[in-house]
């Protein structure tokens, strides 16, 4: 039997915190503090990863004769100071829940401060947000370009022609669920798709008992954005309503419609005068990230035991996909290339965070036979 000694536990409300003479045999390594935040080789992962995919994008850049672009702003500084914004708006609600759960007195106020808003911790989140960030401005930037590609939409429509019989997805999700008041839902939850990317992230960070779980949250985003881009260069195409319009000039006007207006309208504009500061695109199909990121969040949600959440999150990714399709979007491969690349995403968030495969993978290795 151990002796007593100080100790730290996980207590309801405030995460770990100091525990006086528990015995040495009960103590929980891998929830110490100090194994909690060894992130070092992590952080150092993730900023080479932000450097080697930075270097891609410049030498991209250089081979197309575009600078890097962020408009007005929208897509680095102002989505940064944004996530740090809200990051701080968590922590609080982060900190008055836990206070409150474990008996809002002084003693844990100042316990669950001191845990949850510790130096090195918030170093850790600065330090995540702004190399997710980081990835987040490449990929953007390199999506941009990626219109320079020949598209090959005729291939993907006959694809999705061929798996259907001869029938288009998109018009047998019209003819199924109407022209018009589905439209309306499907482009709420195609719009809001934007606030859940960085909910989840954020909300990781600000939420979670250990940074550990979150930054594997945030290195499973950064692939996903990654991962993503390669796959828009890998097949380079337009979407169904950029390329097929007639099948949907029966839809309702909505926000849907003025983004696909705005995006043929920025394509057009581009490869008119690359050189224009203001010309900026955001159009590519191969694969659907609107559909891998959500797949992300959800196989984390999994991952992470929330089950709830996953089940919420599994009717808001199916709800993602048909509004992908109705609204002509995307082909029917880029939802599965979307959700094969959030699964490549998590696991490697998790082999960066924890170097290791995880349980479930290492646990179907065969064993080696007994002599």
């Amino acid at each position: 039997m151990g002796t007593p000694c100080q100790s730290r536990r996980t207590i309801p409300g405030v995460g770990v915190a100091r525990v006086e003479s528990l015995p040495a045999s009960e103590e929980t390594p891998a929830e110490s503090p100090r194994n909690e935040e060894r992130l070092g080789p992590t952080v150092a992962l993730i900023w080479a990863t932000v450097l080697v995919f930075g270097a891609i994008t410049l030498l991209w850049s250089a081979h197309v004769g575009v600078p890097m672009r962020d408009p007005n702003g929208k897509m680095f500084a102002h989505k940064l100071l944004g996530a740090i914004a809200l990051f701080a708006v968590l922590a609080v609600v982060d900190v008055a829940i836990r206070w409150w759960r474990a008996g809002h007195t002084w003693a844990t106020l100042v316990e669950v401060v001191r845990r949850r808003l510790a130096p090195r911790r918030l170093a850790l989140v600065l330090a995540g947000l702004v190399a997710y960030h980081l990835i987040y401005i490449c990929y953007r930037n390199l999506k941009s370009w990626d219109a320079f590609q020949t598209p090959h939409d005729a291939w993907m429509l006959s694809f999705d022609k061929a798996v259907m019989f001869g029938h288009s997805p998109a018009v047998l999700l019209h003819d199924l669920l109407g022209e018009h008041t589905a439209a309306y839902p499907l482009a709420f939850a195609y719009k809001i798709f934007t606030y859940v990317c960085t909910a989840a992230v954020v909300g990781s960070l600000a939420f979670l008992d250990s940074i550990r779980k979150a930054h594997v949250m945030l290195v499973a985003a950064m692939w996903t954005w990654i991962i993503g881009t390669a796959s828009y260069y890998l097949i380079p195409t337009l979407g169904p309503v950029f390329s097929a319009p007639q099948e949907f000039a029966g839809l309702p006007h909505t926000s849907v419609t003025s983004m696909v207006i705005g995006d043929a309208k920025d394509r057009a504009f581009f490869l008119a005068d690359p050189q224009n500061p203001k010309a900026f695109v955001g159009v590519s199909a191969f694969a659907s990230l609107h559909v891998g990121f959500t797949t992300t969040v959800l196989l984390m949600a999994a991952y992470l035991r929330k089950r709830l959440l996953t089940w919420l999150l599994a009717i808001y990714l199916l709800v993602v996909m048909v509004a992908t399709v109705y609204f002509g979007w995307h082909f029917l491969l880029d939802l599965a290339g979307g959700v094969v690349l959030a699964a490549a995403a998590v696991l490697i968030g998790h082999v960066t965070v924890y170097r290791r495969m995880p349980r479930w993978i290492s646990s179907r290795s065969p064993r080696p036979a007994a002599s």
